[in-house]
Protein backbone atom coordinates (compact mmCIF):
# COMPACT_ATOMS: atom_id res chain seq x y z
CA UNK A 1 0.00 0.00 0.00
CA UNK A 2 2.85 2.16 -0.86
CA UNK A 3 0.66 3.93 -3.30
CA UNK A 4 -1.63 5.38 -0.11
CA UNK A 5 1.31 6.24 1.91
CA UNK A 6 2.80 8.08 -0.24
CA UNK A 7 0.07 10.00 -1.97
CA UNK A 8 -0.47 13.27 -0.43
CA UNK A 9 -4.11 12.93 -1.41
CA UNK A 10 -5.08 10.50 0.91
CA UNK A 11 -6.34 11.63 4.31
CA UNK A 12 -6.34 8.00 6.15
CA UNK A 13 -6.93 4.71 4.74
CA UNK A 14 -7.28 1.54 6.78
CA UNK A 15 -7.05 -2.42 5.63
CA UNK A 16 -9.85 -4.70 6.48
CA UNK A 17 -11.38 -2.55 8.89
CA UNK A 18 -15.24 -2.69 8.37
CA UNK A 19 -17.46 -5.91 9.18
CA UNK A 20 -20.83 -5.84 6.90
CA UNK A 21 -23.28 -8.30 7.76
CA UNK A 22 -24.94 -9.37 4.79
CA UNK A 23 -27.00 -12.92 4.06
CA UNK A 24 -25.14 -15.64 2.03
CA UNK A 25 -27.16 -16.74 -0.87
CA UNK A 26 -25.85 -20.06 -0.89
CA UNK A 27 -26.70 -21.10 3.06
CA UNK A 28 -29.18 -18.46 3.65
CA UNK A 29 -27.17 -17.56 7.00
CA UNK A 30 -26.44 -14.22 8.15
CA UNK A 31 -22.56 -13.38 8.05
CA UNK A 32 -19.85 -10.98 7.70
CA UNK A 33 -18.01 -9.36 4.94
CA UNK A 34 -14.61 -7.41 5.54
CA UNK A 35 -14.23 -5.23 2.41
CA UNK A 36 -9.99 -4.68 1.73
CA UNK A 37 -9.83 -0.89 1.82
CA UNK A 38 -11.60 1.78 3.67
CA UNK A 39 -9.67 5.19 1.66
CA UNK A 40 -10.60 8.91 2.58
CA UNK A 41 -9.10 10.66 0.09
CA UNK A 42 -9.22 14.49 -1.74
CA UNK A 43 -10.75 14.67 -4.77
CA UNK A 44 -9.85 16.57 -8.04
CA UNK A 45 -11.81 19.20 -6.82
CA UNK A 46 -10.44 19.21 -3.20
CA UNK A 47 -13.52 17.64 -1.68
CA UNK A 48 -13.15 14.86 1.19
CA UNK A 49 -14.64 11.66 -0.10
CA UNK A 50 -14.21 8.20 1.49
CA UNK A 51 -14.62 4.75 -0.12
CA UNK A 52 -14.71 1.17 0.83
CA UNK A 53 -12.90 -0.83 -1.92
CA UNK A 54 -13.01 -4.45 -3.27
CA UNK A 55 -9.86 -5.57 -4.84
CA UNK A 56 -11.00 -9.07 -6.77
CA UNK A 57 -10.23 -10.62 -10.04
CA UNK A 58 -12.45 -9.93 -12.46
CA UNK A 59 -13.19 -13.97 -13.70
CA UNK A 60 -15.13 -13.62 -9.66
CA UNK A 61 -17.02 -10.34 -10.36
CA UNK A 62 -18.80 -11.07 -13.49
CA UNK A 63 -21.24 -14.31 -14.32
CA UNK A 64 -20.40 -16.02 -17.23
CA UNK A 65 -22.70 -18.59 -18.29
CA UNK A 66 -19.73 -21.00 -19.78
CA UNK A 67 -18.30 -20.55 -15.93
CA UNK A 68 -18.52 -23.57 -14.05
CA UNK A 69 -21.18 -24.38 -11.08
CA UNK A 70 -18.48 -23.45 -8.46
CA UNK A 71 -17.36 -20.35 -10.04
CA UNK A 72 -20.72 -19.22 -10.48
CA UNK A 73 -21.43 -19.54 -7.30
CA UNK A 74 -18.32 -17.34 -5.79
CA UNK A 75 -20.18 -14.81 -8.26
CA UNK A 76 -23.17 -15.01 -6.89
CA UNK A 77 -22.06 -14.82 -3.16
CA UNK A 78 -19.72 -11.31 -4.21
CA UNK A 79 -22.91 -9.78 -5.38
CA UNK A 80 -24.71 -10.58 -2.33
CA UNK A 81 -21.77 -9.24 -0.10
CA UNK A 82 -21.26 -6.24 -2.46
CA UNK A 83 -25.31 -5.18 -2.57
CA UNK A 84 -24.97 -5.17 1.17
CA UNK A 85 -22.00 -3.12 1.12
CA UNK A 86 -23.36 -0.56 -1.32
CA UNK A 87 -26.36 -0.46 0.91
CA UNK A 88 -24.56 -0.51 4.09
CA UNK A 89 -22.02 2.54 2.49
CA UNK A 90 -25.14 4.72 1.22
CA UNK A 91 -26.27 4.77 5.08
CA UNK A 92 -22.84 6.04 6.23
CA UNK A 93 -22.49 8.18 3.49
CA UNK A 94 -19.49 6.03 1.90
CA UNK A 95 -19.26 5.37 -1.58
CA UNK A 96 -18.64 1.29 -2.75
CA UNK A 97 -16.38 0.73 -5.48
CA UNK A 98 -15.42 -2.81 -6.82
CA UNK A 99 -11.52 -2.77 -8.46
CA UNK A 100 -10.51 -5.79 -10.98
CA UNK A 101 -7.18 -5.87 -12.86
CA UNK A 102 -8.74 -3.92 -15.69
CA UNK A 103 -8.80 -0.79 -13.21
CA UNK A 104 -5.69 -1.44 -11.61
CA UNK A 105 -3.23 -1.98 -14.39
CA UNK A 106 -5.46 1.10 -16.97
CA UNK A 107 -2.48 2.28 -19.08
CA UNK A 108 -3.73 6.00 -18.62
CA UNK A 109 -5.54 5.94 -22.35
CA UNK A 110 -8.79 6.03 -20.31
CA UNK A 111 -9.75 9.28 -18.37
CA UNK A 112 -10.75 8.55 -14.53
CA UNK A 113 -13.74 10.46 -13.13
Amino acid sequence: MRFCDSNDNIIQWASESISIPYRHPLTGKMTNYVPDFLVVYKNRNNSIRAEVIEIKPKSQSIINERAKERDRAIVAVNYAKWDAAMKWCQRQGLQFRVITEDDMFRNGSKKRR
